[in-house]
């Protein structure tokens, strides 16, 4: 990136920033500008325009995605296939040496997220050999069957384990777990930002976002998670809850490094310029002057993927018990 004249320094209360505010990156698709009225250096998060889509690849976009599910349940969780995830758990409790959900759980998780975050790691290696659209599909092909793994373990034993506390009486308590559990859905899912990408329908980027949910904490998943696991162990108060919540917010915390450390690699100054204004922890860089939120900035909420991201909540909400009993089928 080659530097304008313009130089900004950047204030915290115990560092002194200072950088050359980089080029902005060519792949900004709309033409917002941030608060103090420079151009955006990274992407506009959640920015949707209905004339720039194409209805090809829509359809494409739902048969991939039919096809991955199709072929993960196949060869993973139906009865008529060869039980890849029956023979999963099967060498997880043999392993382990126990079938305690608690134990289980965390161990099916530990897999996922080395997995999960190992082939992340990989992708700007592996992607000089098979290109961004082939590692996508390897990757969703390893991880898609983990995490439902994981996912279903988790509704059939929730409720088992050790019981450390029952707040389900509390006043307020199923109020206060499902708001929590609401907006930790609006933190968790910045995917739906570029879905086509997500499916490899477009070649996939590792994208560098500026606004958005981005102005509240630069790690939006991380953020979401914690709340995810806070609102569900408090509810379920068992240690099958507390061991999933454990490891779920330890790979998220490390993804808070191995995230940062793939956008500067990839991004170099314009993550570093990025990251000078924004934070981890939710509103901190607001609160130290780091980061001035626009006039409007509420209109950055209002799109299209965190309207799809508010009505899929609402609906699992109402489909909860339909979840528990296609993971009653597994018979895990």
């Amino acid at each position: 990136f080659v530097s304008p004249s313009v130089k900004l320094s950047i204030k915290s209360k115990s560092l002194n920033y200072g950088f050359q505010r980089p080029r902005p990156l060519p792949l900004v698709e709309s033409n917002i500008d941030d608060a103090a009225g420079q151009q955006l250096i990274g992407k506009d998060s959640a920015y949707f325009s209905l004339e720039d889509q194409k209805t090809d690849q829509w359809v494409i976009f739902l048969l991939a995605v039919v096809a991955v599910l199709s072929v993960d349940s196949f060869v993973w969780f139906l009865p008529w296939g060869p039980h890849w995830g029956d023979s999963f758990l099967n060498t997880v409790q043999s392993v382990l040496h126990t079938t305690d959900p608690a134990i289980t759980v965390a161990g099916m998780l530990i897999i996922f997220a080395i997995t999960h975050s190992g082939l992340a790691g990989l992708r700007p290696y592996a992607e000089e050999f098979v290109g961004p659209r082939a590692w996508r599909v390897v990757f969703a092909l390893a991880s898609l069957p983990l995490a439902l793994s994981c996912i279903s373990f988790f509704v059939n034993h929730a409720h088992e384990g050790i019981h450390f506390w029952d707040l389900t009486g509390v006043p307020g308590m199923h109020t206060f777990v499902w708001i929590t559990n609401f907006i930790s859905f609006l933190f968790l899912y910045p995917s739906t930002f570029d879905l086509l990408q997500v499916a490899a329908i477009q070649p996939p980027q590792l994208q560098l976002w500026e606004t958005g949910v981005i102005r509240i904490t630069r790690h939006p998943q991380t953020v979401g998670q914690i709340l995810w696991c806070l609102a569900h162990s408090l509810w379920l108060g068992t240690s099958t809850a507390l061991s999933a919540s454990t490891i779920l917010v330890a790979h998220h915390l490390f993804s808070v490094w191995h995230g940062d450390r793939r956008l500067q690699q990839e991004h170099g100054e314009a993550f570093e310029y990025i990251k000078s204004k924004t934070s981890t922890v939710p509103f901190a860089a607001i609160l130290e002057g780091r980061q001035e939120l626009p006039k409007d900035y509420y209109k950055e909420w209002l799109r299209v993927p965190y309207l799809v991201v508010t009505g899929g909540t609402v609906i699992a909400f109402f489909a909860h018990p339909y979840m528990v009993a296609g993971a009653a089928l597994l018979h895990w």
